[in-house]
């Protein structure tokens, strides 16, 4: 009776505890599936933070412009912007020694003042004419639009005048005058614009326009009196050296050409103006808004494009100066685009004797504003050159003090803005006592120390730019601490989770006690709430963006969390402080080369070329490490070596794939050598310790002939790969067999690997070879060779562990006891994560982001070919094709992921947990990347610092949408490894 109690005791014991265990593994799973949507949401929410960081519009509305104090030296003003103009090609004189631009250079000589004006990247044309006419640099909330417009209304020195008069290239010209009432302006047709010709006849498109206006206006009054009014200005745009430098390179004789039309447009624009009004009371300006490279481009900050020519004379300019009574600048502040002051004058230029005045591409707006006695624009940034203007002492001062009233202005405004929503108001202190200084100024002016007045002007505008940044920036440092504390809190309770559900840490600490682990975790939250409210409550007070409330609601959401665990972390710790000095050791090493193997992955998105000295380093390093674990005779040290080199090569060659079909085709049966080797090792390597956990047992596959199938297809591809191509080329067209072919091809090789054997060799040889098609198929040259390349890599990345796990000293059997005694999630058959598999996560990473560094460039799917569809579809469809080259990418990932579930299932440790030691390694880099964003520079490198980021933010979503693919292919591998160590225990 005592013995059957006893027995119906621990039958009711143990039919408890299965209850116990089955609803924590469902609250835990449930926990998870929240954990991966929180992940999805907070770095959906933290990818926007950066507009709000760096990319927040610098423009202000509600200033007052600043009327100057001194006399207009100028009616009008004649603005010619020669688009593309760069300034060598301009001054230097040609291979027989002539000078391209004659007469501009006779007005430098003679009658007028000169210099490089220094673009700001990125130096395209829009951003370009927006610094000339309108006085700032590139809005970067323009982003928003796609480059395409300014997002924001902003002042220009066309709106200032009594009348503008604008001819030009429809891309330019409406930016300024499509909503200003008071011009009048005209463009050529998008048409005119054809690269197959020399586009110098758009620039006499525009100065015909101009002498028409002149003519029509001896018919027509009103026009004839609106012309003798004062602050007109005249804007002619001269397209023909960019459109000509695009097509034909600026050293080409089309472009130098352009130049000398340039010039003489120049010269009948002044002839024409000098006899009609006769009265010299022009101001003229010469400049571009960019220049070209040797590459026939422009966007970057380079030399040929930054620095475009300058050159003013007329009414209100100075005379030259010879060098001799220069005084030259100590002004140690770079111009934008990174050159120093009092840079030396190429002798070939033929102007060393002449004053040079440099400028930034700013401060062009003010000059024609104070020429014009127009009030600055009020957007405007530019500092007025003062070499270019002829005024007297007081007005020079006079001019002066309205440009810096006028950035002044934009100062106080900002400043006026951010205190009425703000509790705690943190002023810039440098302009505390900004009156007093303006005060002194008029003081100065009064008591006739000009020098004194204007020094003092000058400094004040200087400090006024200052304050401009410092209130662009002034929410920087809150958002970016909060954003970062945010990633740096997921990253821990990342950490936690696995620590508590993938570690044997758990079981060790607490034993099968964990109540504890939760205790007084609702005061926690209830804080945590308490905090969060108030934060909101502070942010709607101070009427901040909704994005600042999400935010800040996630990161506190997520340190309550961690808080939540203190008593985990507490038991932590007191585990820690028992660990042997080893463990540090071992838990710090593993930390340092944990990071540096992502900070090169974070280098490698701008120098592929690193992952070849990598993978060579892998190739030596891994190999002797294999020596002293197996017999060299096993032959798996020298493939290591072999695989780690051949992949090595490709991220050397373009990322522009250059056609070869020829290449293709033999990639074609380099595939199937690849699978009939693996075929042959499957069933004749097995007796092989080192090839036992991955080789099939002895049985009757199932589908026996599915092996041939696939070599079939791949070989059946390579022959498409082929007749498609020549077919193509010769008839220009794709036979609609072909077509069907190609399809039924790559589509039913993708369905077969679902039916191969489940062993771990078999089905990845298999799903190597069922993708194979398809990927040849869109292949048009190297990147067919990369999958063959790619897939022997992964092997050797599975045979290495292997290796480690055939010499590993664990009892394999006890520590899959302990995972179903300790741990509630672990599958029985898989065991705990241990420090050392901390390399697994970070192989994967290397191999995830090689899958396409290999081929092409990370940021951009444009960079990849869009001929390498023409196999499939040549009717062009967007969405279609697009979704092939995505597919394309895609294939890669997929032998990856797959390799990286096998390798889980080899070693036996949970999936998920290593996939969150993914995620986790992948925010490192996201980290960094927030920190790169970048909003100065070309659009491409702006472009290119948001694509960065915002790969490896939806990286969480990426690598699980992939996971859920693969399982597919993967859920059925099975491993020999447990059946191998039973034995050894026997």
């Amino acid at each position: 009776m005592r013995g059957g109690n006893g027995i119906l005791g621990v039958s009711a014991k143990n039919s408890q505890e299965t209850s116990i265990i089955k609803t924590r593994k469902q609250w835990l799973k449930r926990k998870e599936k929240w954990l991966v949507v929180l992940g999805i949401i907070l770095h959906a929410v933290y990818m926007l933070s950066i507009f709000d960081i760096y990319f927040k519009t610098p423009i202000v509305h509600g200033m007052d412009p600043v009327t100057p104090r001194f006399t207009a030296p100028a009616k009008r003003l004649v603005l010619l912007i020669a688009d593309g103009l760069r300034a060598d090609k301009f001054f230097e004189p040609d291979s027989d020694g002539n000078y391209r631009a004659p007469y501009l250079r006779s007005v430098i000589k003679e009658r007028g003042r000169w210099g490089v004006s220094h673009a700001r990247p990125p130096t395209e044309s829009r951003p370009g004419h927006v610094a000339i006419i309108a006085g700032f640099y590139e809005d970067p909330s323009a982003v928003t639009k796609g480059w395409k417009a300014n997002p924001v209304e902003f002042d220009s020195v066309f709106n200032r005048s009594r009348h503008t008069f604008a001819f030009g290239s429809p891309d330019i010209v409406p930016i300024f005058c499509s909503a200003l009432p008071h011009s009048t302006w005209n463009s050529y047709p998008h048409e005119y614009e054809d690269f197959a010709t020399d586009a110098s006849f758009l620039d006499e498109w525009s100065l015909d326009q101009f002498q028409n206006l002149l003519n029509r206006s001896n018919e027509d009054a009103n026009l004839k009196q609106l012309l003798h009014q004062d602050n007109l200005v005249i804007f002619l745009h001269l397209l023909g050296c960019d459109s000509n430098g695009h097509a034909h390179r600026p050293y080409s004789s089309i472009y130098l050409n352009n130049v000398k039309v340039v010039d003489r447009i120049a010269e009948r624009v002044y002839d024409l103006i000098q006899s009609y009004f006769k009265d010299n009371l022009t101001a003229y300006v010469f400049t571009a808004d960019h220049g070209m490279s040797d590459k026939g481009s422009h966007g970057d900050g380079h030399p040929s494009n930054t620095d475009t020519p300058l050159v003013a004379w007329g009414a209100g300019v100075r005379y030259p100066v010879p060098v001799s009574h220069i005084h030259h600048s100590e002004n140690t502040v770079l111009f934008v685009d990174k050159h120093m002051h009092d840079m030396p004058t190429p002798p070939e230029w033929g102007l060393d004797g002449i004053e040079r005045v440099d400028v930034n591409q700013a401060d062009i707006a003010p000059l024609m504003s104070t020429l014009l006695g127009l009030p600055c624009p009020v957007n405007s940034v530019g500092n007025l050159p003062l070499g270019y203007v002829s005024f007297s002492e007081v007005e020079e001062v006079d001019a002066v003090l309205a440009n810096t009233r006028q950035i002044l202005n934009q100062f106080l405004r900002k400043s006026q803005l951010k205190e009425s929503s703000s509790l705690h108001f943190k002023p810039f202190k440098p302009l505390a006592n900004y009156s007093m200084v303006l005060d002194q100024i008029e003081y100065l002016i009064t008591v006739r120390d000009y020098e004194a007045a204007k020094n003092l002007s000058e400094n004040l505008r200087s400090l006024a730019l200052e304050g401009l940044h410092y209130f662009q920036t002034y929410d920087w440092l809150m958002l970016m601490t909060v954003i970062s504390l945010g990633y740096v809190g997921w990253m821990i309770y990342l950490i936690l989770h696995v620590l508590h559900s993938y570690t044997s840490l758990p079981g060790k600490i607490f034993g099968k006690d964990r109540v504890v682990l939760r205790k007084n975790a609702g005061k926690v939250y209830f804080a945590g709430c308490l905090l969060m409210g108030l934060v909101c409550i502070l942010l709607l007070v101070e009427h901040s963006p909704h994005l600042y409330h999400a935010y800040f609601a996630m990161t506190i959401l997520l340190w309550t969390q961690i808080f939540s665990e203190y008593q985990f972390i507490k038991a932590l710790w007191r585990d820690m402080h028992r660990r042997e000095v080893y463990y540090f050791i071992k838990l710090i090493a593993t930390c340092i080369v944990s990071v540096f193997v992502l900070e090169i992955l974070v280098k490698s998105f701008m120098e592929r070329k690193l992952y070849t000295w990598c993978f060579l380093f892998v190739g030596v390093t891994a190999p002797i490490y294999l020596f002293y674990l197996i017999p060299w005779r096993s032959g798996v040290p020298i493939f290591v070596w072999l695989a780690c080199w051949f992949l090595s090569v490709f991220t050397l060659m373009p990322a522009e794939i250059p056609d070869n079909t020829q290449l293709v085709v033999a990639s074609g049966f380099f595939i199937i050598v690849i699978g009939g080797v693996a075929r042959y090792l499957n069933k004749h390597a097995g007796d092989s310790r080192y090839w036992l956990s991955l080789t099939r047992d002895m049985k009757k596959p199932k589908f026996p002939m599915l092996f041939q199938l696939q070599i079939l297809l791949v070989g059946f591809s390579s022959l498409m790969v082929s007749l498609s191509t020549s077919h193509r080329t010769e008839k220009q067209e794709l036979l609609v067999l072909h077509q069907v072919i190609n399809w039924l091809i790559a589509g039913f090789s993708m369905v077969l690997p679902l039916f191969s054997a489940v062993d771990l060799l078999s089905r990845l040889t298999s799903i190597f070879l069922g993708f194979a098609p398809a990927f040849l198929l869109l292949s048009i040259g190297y990147e067919a060779v990369f999958y063959s390349a790619l897939a022997l890599a992964l092997l050797a990345w599975i045979l290495f562990e292997n290796a480690i796990l055939c010499t590993s000293k664990v009892n394999r059997s006890s520590t899959s006891i302990n995972a179903m005694e300790d741990n509630i999630l672990v599958a029985h058959e898989d065991r705990h994560l241990q420090l050392s598999d901390m390399r697994i996560p970070l192989a994967f990473m290397v191999f995830f982001n090689i899958a396409f560094f290999g081929t092409g460039n990370f940021a951009s799917i444009a960079s990849f070919e869009i001929s390498s569809v023409y196999r499939f579809i040549t009717i062009f469809s967007p969405f279609l094709m697009a979704a092939l080259l995505i597919f394309k990418l895609l294939i890669p990932f997929i032998l990856v992921i797959c390799a990286f579930s096998a390798i889980t299932k080899l070693i036996q440790v949970p999936l998920l947990g290593c996939y969150f030691l993914v995620i986790c390694c992948s925010d490192v880099m996201t980290i960094h990347f927030f920190y790169l964003v970048q909003n100065t520079g070309s659009w491409m490198e702006i472009g290119n610092s948001i694509s960065h980021f915002g790969i490896m933010s939806a990286q969480v979503v990426f690598v699980l949408l992939l996971f859920a693919l693969t399982n597919v292919y993967t859920k059925d591998i099975q491993s020999r490894s447990r059946k191998q160590f039973s034995r050894k225990a026997m």
